[in-house]
């Protein structure tokens, strides 16, 4: 089966490219699509363990199962914030 691989930001920058399509074998999961798209594109290799995948627009976990014609994006970990808000953050200005 064939799924189109969709990669944002700092992903996206490492592998070089935002889409990459993965030939699969029937009853394969978002987690064997991260492997073969870690083979293909060694410096993602770092961020096993911290991506999330998406399959057709919606939050799933590495070991959904895939079928063929499925779109999975991988999302990068995201940090945020910059401590605790203040006063005037809650008064909004």
């Amino acid at each position: 089966m064939r799924v189109t691989v969709r990669l944002f930001a700092m992903l996206r920058e490492r592998a070089g490219t935002s889409e990459w399509a993965c030939d699969l074998p029937p009853g394969a999961s978002a987690a064997d699509a991260w492997r073969a798209l870690v083979r293909a594109h060694a410096g993602l290799e770092s961020f096993s363990g911290a991506v999330s995948p998406a399959v057709n627009e919606e939050f799933a976990r590495m070991d959904t199962r895939l079928r063929d014609g499925d779109d999975v994006a991988f999302l990068p970990p995201v940090s945020g914030g910059q401590g605790e808000r203040t006063q005037d953050d809650a008064a909004g200005s």
